[in-house]
């Protein structure tokens, strides 16, 4: 017998038992499911996943061998839309939006002029945006490097 669990209260329980080749599910959504057959491949498969299947995990596996638990968490890694734009007041704007950790956004050339918001979104994902002011800069381009543990970009802007 095989039992996968999360660990709240009434979350997705989904079983399958071999000596009568039977499976069940109790609360899982049609996204929760055996990875191939559960008789060859106990392993549990979740798509696509989402923020609300974050959290942690408990095989149970009972045999003639004995019972087995292994536990697993799962941490939700989602990767910013990152874009880059510019306005008349000769201002650049970098965002990482909808993140999940937050994203860091750098500059290239670093610059002591530029100001950084950070807005923490009810599911769980944050937005960062930083604006660089290049009024009095000569330079012909500048660069927004964006690092995130899905994810780098670096995003290019013709200044002149």
């Amino acid at each position: 017998m095989v039992t996968w669990k999360k660990k709240c209260s009434s979350c997705c329980l989904l079983a399958y038992r071999s000596d009568h080749n039977v499976t069940r599910k109790l609360n899982c959504s049609e996204r929760m499911m055996w990875r191939y057959s559960p008789d060859s491949d106990p392993a549990l498969r979740i798509y696509p996943v989402n923020l609300g299947d974050e959290g942690n995990y408990t095989c149970e596996i009972a045999s003639s061998a004995g019972n087995f638990l292994f536990f697993s968490s799962l941490t939700v890694i989602v990767p910013p839309t990152v874009t880059l734009t510019w306005d008349k007041s000769r201002v650049a704007v970098c965002q990482a939006s909808a993140g999940r950790p937050a994203a860091d956004i750098f500059w290239i050339p670093a610059s002591n002029h530029s100001t950084e918001e950070v807005v923490h979104h009810p599911n769980g994902t944050v937005t960062r945006v930083t604006y660089l002011d290049w009024v009095n800069s000569t330079l012909p381009t500048v660069t927004c490097l964006v690092t995130h543990p899905a994810t780098n970009q670096t995003l290019s802007l013709d200044l002149s």
